[in-house]
């Protein structure tokens, strides 16, 4: 057990307590090279931070983070949106940052600036986004919380939305979780435990443009922070347990404007009939393996569709996409696209349905995908 796990963190609050002078702390926060961890550290400023551009650019060594060579390894921390720190309180901030080379060009694993881009030419259309993330939470040895250690708790069936001993474990995360997402100013609308013992779900949105992926990945930041409080693990693995159990998603709700006036039913259609011609482009868009974690999970099987087939339908659990019953009786509403994985950039995520159902991009690519 590594000792951090150990510490008596009720120790740390009479030093958090202390005097700051005026002094704001600052963590800046950043996606690493791999694209799914998020790295941070801390620093210093001398008055509190009102807007975004208050903020100075910052470094960082990044040939600890898979992000550049020995050789050259400085690259830069752009300040791309502030939000209130639940962990030290105000005036202190957390800050996402997009990450730029020694050249100040946006490094791989830096999806931020493309999506901004294409938000931007999509503004007038008004998407709105909401994503519904999906984890797993585990003990320190990598085992599922709360899971029988030499076995495994009864088959999938009372765990879904549950409440009581023996039905949910680890509620204590996802309530210090939720308030610290409302606290820091994220667009959180609801959790709910999931269907295999271990799994919850957070939803955030709606939001419109580019703040889907800041708020999602601060929001996955401050899991992995409560999670540290509390000695265990928040994992966003796709398929954490194989064999008769759920893996994890990251579905994405989707509208413009048009889908959501009355009669909006015929431009839900439309996006989806668009979205059905470019089913392979969106898997590689998916997860940040181009595929090949999603393909784990995706099996047709436990409420999921085949990741080599494209499918949609009213209130179909088992399809690409599916029609809220609401929406198909409103005739107007949102689509859900249900492919995305728990561990998925939603940049890529919302960039490649606004390239496709706005922008009107066509084309498929073929994937080297096998089972």
């Amino acid at each position: 057990m590594p000792s951090s796990a150990l510490l008596d963190k009720a120790a740390k609050s009479k030093y958090m307590d202390l005097e700051t002078f005026g002094i704001t702390q600052a963590m800046y926060i950043w996606i690493d090279g791999s694209g799914e961890s998020l790295r941070c550290k801390t620093r210093s400023l001398e008055k509190e931070p009102k807007d975004i551009s208050d903020l100075p650019v910052w470094n960082f060594d990044g040939s600890s983070t898979g992000q550049a060579e020995g050789s050259n390894s400085d690259c830069f921390l752009k300040p791309c949106a502030m939000f209130n720190d639940p962990f030290r309180g105000a005036p202190n901030k957390l800050v996402l940052c997009e990450v730029l080379s020694y050249k100040m060009e946006a490094v791989e694993t830096n999806h931020r600036q493309t999506c901004a881009g294409v938000m931007n030419q999509v503004k007038e259309d008004h998407p709105w986004f909401g994503m519904e993330q999906e984890y797993t939470l585990l003990d320190v040895d990598g085992h599922p919380f709360g899971w029988p250690k030499q076995g495994f708790p009864g088959p999938q069936g009372p765990y879904y939305c549950a409440v009581g001993t023996g039905n949910v474990y680890g509620r204590e995360v996802v309530e210090a979780h939720y308030r610290a997402c409302i606290y820091a100013g994220i667009t959180i609308s609801g959790t709910n435990a999931e269907v295999m013992p271990a799994q919850w779900e957070f939803q955030v949105g709606p939001c419109e443009g580019i703040k889907m992926g800041d708020h999602l990945w601060m929001a996955r930041f401050l899991l992995h922070r409560v999670c540290e409080d509390f000695g265990v693990v928040a994992s966003f693995d796709p398929k954490p347990m194989n064999g008769d159990w759920n893996g994890a998603g990251c579905h994405c709700n989707y509208s413009t404007e048009k889908m959501r006036l009355p009669g909006g039913f015929d431009e839900i259609n439309n996006a989806v009939e668009k979205l059905s011609k470019r089913h392979n482009y969106h898997i590689q868009a998916y997860d940040p393996q181009g595929g090949k974690d999603n393909m784990r999970r995706l099996t047709g099987l436990h409420e999921t569709s085949s990741i080599f087939d494209f499918s949609s339908g009213i209130a179909n659990r088992q399809a690409s996409i599916r029609i809220p019953r609401h929406v198909g009786e409103d005739k107007c509403g949102y689509l859900e696209d249900r492919r995305p994985s728990s561990n998925c950039d939603p940049y890529t995520v919302t960039e490649a349905i606004a390239r496709t159902t706005i922008l009107n991009e066509e084309g498929d690519i073929a994937l080297e995908l096998n089972y």
